[in-house]
């Protein structure tokens, strides 16, 4: 294993812990670190290894909020509870740091559950908004799993 290999091993790992708790943008660290790797090893076998960790990543990056939606669809929370949602996502990332994005669309989920139909309706709601979080992490996660593993077979052919 050559010095870069561990240097990008160590930023994958700290993507990894990115995803988990959003302090840092886990997925593009990831993303940013097998690019180093490609372009420090200049091979075509390096290049088709970003090229596919970059599609996982992507597609991930789709996935992770397509599913939660239609999820979230499916529980019966509408269309403008879902934007207050990411209205309160929004507001939430830049009063929270790291966090706030997930705060936000939890509490504008809630909020706009509460005016909607009530307090006592308005938590499976946000019950469901939490579990779209947490799969949204989930596929995020599998994403970059994905990519790592490219990538590790990327490092054994070279």
């Amino acid at each position: 294993m050559t010095p870069t290999d561990f240097a990008v091993a160590v930023a994958i790992l700290v993507g990894f812990a990115g995803i988990i708790i959003p302090i840092l943008p886990g997925t593009l660290l990831i993303l940013g670190a097998i690019l180093v790797w490609a372009f420090t090893v200049q091979t075509s076998t390096g290049w088709i290894v970003f090229a596919v960790a970059a599609i996982f990543l992507l597609v991930g990056g789709i996935v992770k909020y397509t599913v939660p939606h239609s999820r979230m669809k499916d529980a019966g929370v509408p269309t403008s509870t879902m934007l207050l949602g990411a209205l309160g996502a929004l507001v939430g990332f830049f009063v929270i740091p790291y966090v706030g994005l997930f705060v936000g669309f939890v509490g504008g989920i809630y909020v706009a559950e509460r005016n909607r139909v009530g307090a006592e309706r308005a938590w499976p709601s946000t019950k469901h908004a939490l579990k779209a979080v947490g799969i949204s992490i989930l596929i995020e996660l599998a994403a970059a799993l994905l990519a790592t593993v490219t990538w590790t077979v990327g490092v054994i052919a070279t």
